[in-house]
């Protein structure tokens, strides 16, 4: 593979943190079109702007500091530029008026905060705790970040197809005595029992994915990487996104499970698919055989045709070992190589990625490499 410069870290950090601030900004002048209703009840005005205050200070000092070194002066100058704009275009005090009710929104907020925590959470614990010495920049971040940015901003639509395709069902299969006996379980119990009926359900569409050939085609885009860390799981095809949202959802519904029970599910989703693909070579012992750590989903990621038909699950092995799918090396060892088995067949970049289900097979030179 071919070898890359990458910037300092602290040039790439004021280069974050100062697009992010910009764009926070940008959320403060246009609330109603950037910042979606659901994720606004999750933070408060005076926190976002401490934050926002954290962000261009720390674009400026990294950024300065870089260009002083001459160390990543051109990347470093992204993050002092987008900073000294945001400043220019109100900073910290932008103010407006009550939020209206707007039908549809873009939920920029959202991207923001979870791209700044998860960034400020496993670029350290990669860095220092990483299976391979891999760069924050390696080959492919451009093109996951756009997933992660399409995934984040979308929020909102994706939710209403997912609510579309998903309460006309659950209100059609009506099992009242099975809902009421779920209902009277305390809400932990309730928790427990939801993580692993999702996770069937979840397993079940996922190994659908790797032996149906055109639902393979939506879900190569996400086998398509070819590193692994943090980000790497926000590649996937939009259709992918929405048929296994719907999908897991469901029985969720259709069995009734507390609200607060199903938000608490939607949340630990998102947070153990970030670690399931995370770059880190902690040895978890026994728990690697209770949960769905990195070592055990990135074997599934592995270019080996040994793996192609293994460790589906995303929360509990459990759920393997009953589909007779489970396999985890007990020597602790990792995949040498991760992707698709056919490199060829998966292009690069967002768009081509999110047309190439849809084209007639064919094999690409430009292709993940």
């Amino acid at each position: 593979m071919q070898a890359h410069r990458h910037p300092p870290f602290a040039a790439g950090a004021s280069a974050l943190l100062g697009v992010l601030s910009l764009l926070a900004v940008l959320c403060f002048h246009f609330p109603e079109l950037l910042t979606s209703r659901e994720f606004r009840a999750a933070y408060s005005e005076q926190f976002a702007r401490q934050l926002l205050l954290v962000g261009l200070v720390a674009a400026f000092v990294l950024g300065t500091v870089s260009v002083l070194r001459g160390r990543g002066r051109r990347i470093a100058l992204i993050g002092v530029g987008s900073a000294t704009l945001a400043v220019l275009l109100g900073g910290t005090n932008v103010q407006f008026d009550a939020i209206g009710q707007t039908p549809y929104s873009l939920g920029m907020d959202w991207f923001v905060l979870s791209l700044f925590f998860s960034a400020l959470v496993f670029v350290p614990l990669e860095r220092y705790l990483g299976q391979r010495r891999l760069s924050p920049l390696r080959n492919g971040w451009r093109t996951d970040l756009a997933y992660f940015f399409m995934g984040h901003v979308l929020v909102q639509f994706v939710l209403i197809l997912v609510t579309a395709s998903t309460s006309t069902v659950a209100a059609l299969a009506a099992f009242p005595a099975l809902k009421a006996a779920i209902q009277s379980l305390p809400g932990w119990l309730q928790f427990l029992v939801a993580v692993f009926v999702a996770d069937l359900s979840q397993a079940l569409l996922h190994r659908a994915y790797h032996n149906v050939p055109w639902l393979w085609r939506f879900h190569a885009v996400h086998h398509s990487c070819r590193e692994l860390d943090w980000l790497a799981g926000s590649r996937m095809h939009l259709v992918e996104i929405v048929l296994t949202r719907s999908l897991v959802l469901l029985p969720l519904l259709m069995l009734g499970f507390a609200q607060p029970v199903v938000n608490a599910y939607v949340i630990l989703v998102g947070l153990q698919a970030v670690l399931a693909h995370a770059n880190l070579g902690i040895r978890f012992g026994w728990l690697e055989y209770v949960l769905v750590l990195p070592r055990y989903h990135h074997w599934h990621h592995a270019r080996h045709g040994e793996w192609v038909d293994a460790n589906y699950a995303i929360h509990l092995p459990l759920v393997d070992m009953l589909m007779g799918t489970f396999r985890l090396p007990r020597d602790g060892s990792w995949p040498p190589e991760y992707g698709v088995m056919e490199l060829e067949s998966v292009p690069r970049g967002i768009l081509r990625q999110h047309l190439m289900p849809f084209q007639r097979r064919r094999r690409y030179e430009d292709h993940v490499r």
